[in-house]
């Protein structure tokens, strides 16, 4: 029988993977709330920014940069795009009032 998570991406229940994918509390972490499918999206957003950001993933800048990314990915904004990367574009109004709590975009707004 495959082991089960409530997984934090896509917020169902869902295939977990057979053993944390690093050391330490994040691969912990990852192992007790992410996805067999959400690990794939993970993988292949983190091949994005690999290439685009030049990360080498064996120095330790690189592997903080990587882990940082990883955590917005699941628990934070959803992960940056690389500068240069063109999103699809949105059909929703900006100017809108976000009302209590705001809009939650993150796009760097004062209030």
């Amino acid at each position: 029988m495959s082991r089960t998570v409530q997984c934090i991406k896509l917020g169902q229940v869902s295939e977990g993977l057979e053993k944390p994918p690093f050391k330490g509390e994040l691969g912990q972490k990852v192992f007790d709330t992410v996805s067999k499918t959400a690990w794939r999206q993970w993988l292949e957003h983190s091949k994005m920014l690999i290439n685009e950001y030049r990360l080498d993933v064996t120095s330790e800048q690189g592997q903080r940069v990587w882990m940082t990314e990883l955590e917005k990915f699941f628990w934070g904004e959803g992960g940056t795009k690389p500068a240069d990367y063109v999103a699809p574009k949105h059909d929703h109004d900006h100017d809108h009032d976000p009302g209590p709590g705001g809009h939650g975009h993150g796009h760097g707004h004062k209030h």
